[in-house]
């Protein structure tokens, strides 16, 4: 005896609604999977619990591919209805396609951040690795480009403060160096000032002792010049004491023959 056939109504009890849900989903992706293995077809399949939970199948690795043939195909099937087809019809579809895609991009938002994955299969959580192993080492490279570019820009503000202080170094050497070199010459200067002053004090000196060796000489040599007419006449005798005195007389500076001729 066969069993009846079921009736298709809402299930009231929540628990059996819930189970029945569960095996008919099960179900339902796996004829989905079937299909696709044995007829090569490309399938997407959605599904939302009465919670909003979402459960998906796709036979290619990317679901994004599979909508946006989808809506390539719709689009097409669009422009050949005829132009006086309601505008708000259209508008519907497009939201509610929009809204689907919104969800699928919000369901693999939760994956990526690790929520939600109990409704994946094997194929989907290793596409789901790939691509967060894919994404890891774009990050890191990133990261690495970023921590390389930071350090040669510190190595040249570096490089940069280091010439800098070089240089105001060097110009303080410097600086410092023409301050020792102008102070030893102004000592060197002062030095030259002061020998010169003494050797003109000492010229002076000398100068003056020879001007008075010299007036000294000259009185000696006058001195000398009066003795010796004296000495003469003392010696000449007779008659010759005119002639004596006479030559006396010549050899006698003007103002020392007044006193004697008197």
């Amino acid at each position: 005896m066969g069993r009846g056939r079921v009736q298709l109504k809402r299930i009231e009890n929540k628990i059996n609604r819930q189970v029945t849900f569960s095996k008919r989903r099960c179900g339902l992706l796996k004829k989905a999977h079937e299909i696709s293995v044995l007829c090569d077809a490309e399938v997407a399949l959605i599904v939302f619990s009465n919670k909003g939970k979402l459960y998906e199948y796709s036979s290619d690795p990317c679901m994004e591919r599979i909508l946006e043939r989808y809506e390539r195909y719709s689009y097409a099937e669009r422009q050949r209805v005829p132009n006086d087809q309601p505008q708000n019809e259209n508008w519907i579809i497009e939201h509610a396609k929009l809204k689907a895609r919104l969800e699928v991009i919000q369901k693999n938002q939760r994956n990526f951040m690790g929520e939600e994955l109990d409704g994946l299969s094997m194929k989907e959580l290793q596409n789901l690795e790939h691509q967060l192993d894919s994404a890891l080492k774009q990050i890191r490279s990133r990261k690495n480009q970023v921590v390389y570019e930071s350090i040669s820009e510190l190595q040249k503000k570096v490089t940069l403060s280091n010439f800098i202080l070089i240089s105001k170094l060097s110009l303080n050497w410097l600086f410092n160096l023409y301050i020792s070199i102008f102070f030893l010459y102004s000592l060197q200067d002062k030095a030259l000032q002061e020998k010169n002053k003494l050797l003109t004090k000492k010229i002076k000196e000398k100068e003056k002792a020879l001007a008075q060796l010299e007036l000294q000489n000259d009185g000696m040599d006058l001195a000398s010049a009066a003795l010796v007419p004296q000495s003469m006449e003392t010696l000449n005798i007779g008659d010759d004491n005119e002639e004596s005195q006479s030559r006396s007389n010549a050899l006698l500076p003007p103002w020392m023959l007044r006193p004697i001729n008197d």
